[in-house]
């Protein structure tokens, strides 16, 4: 321990140590493609659906789903936003992943929603316009989620 090392000197370290631990963060998130595909992946899905052929949905819902469960396990936990930066384990929120499947099945509780309403109006095409509906929300929404994600990062690292 460095004798000469007075208390401002202790605090500007122990500050550039917090400014550093906040930039890293800042990287927690996913990628943008991520939310771009997800988005563009449940409006096929409802044109799909809305073609009135089961198989034809169901095999496109399988076929989404394991795209999605390929790319999940590399990008939902939040920490490889970029190649540039792997966001450590220990400084990321644990839950990231689990915080977005959460919000991926609540989607789908509002896609549902949204087409039986539409339906019930008696508008064409119900699924495709409920997941445009949702398609949005996630485009405008999954960065939001990511922020509050990175919100609670930064509060338990400080």
């Amino acid at each position: 321990m460095d004798p000469n090392l007075t208390s401002e000197r202790a605090r500007d370290a122990l500050d550039t140590v917090q400014r550093g631990r906040q930039q890293v963060i800042d990287e927690i998130d996913l990628p943008w493609w991520y939310w771009s595909g997800l988005a563009a992946g449940w409006v096929a899905l409802g044109v799909i659906a809305d073609l009135n052929h089961p198989w034809v949905t169901v095999v496109a819902t399988f076929i989404f789903g394991a795209a999605h469960a390929t790319v999940a396990p590399r990008v939902l936990n939040g920490r490889h936003r970029t190649p540039r930066l792997s966001v450590s384990a220990e400084t990321a929120v644990p839950h990231t992943a689990g915080i977005v499947i959460g919000s991926l099945i609540g989607l789908v509780a509002v896609t549902i929603a949204v087409a039986l309403a539409v339906n019930a109006d008696g508008a064409e095409h119900p699924a495709t316009i409920a997941s445009v509906f949702v398609a949005v929300l996630i485009v405008l929404g999954g960065p939001r989620l990511l922020a509050a994600v990175r919100r609670r990062a930064s509060r338990s690292a400080g």
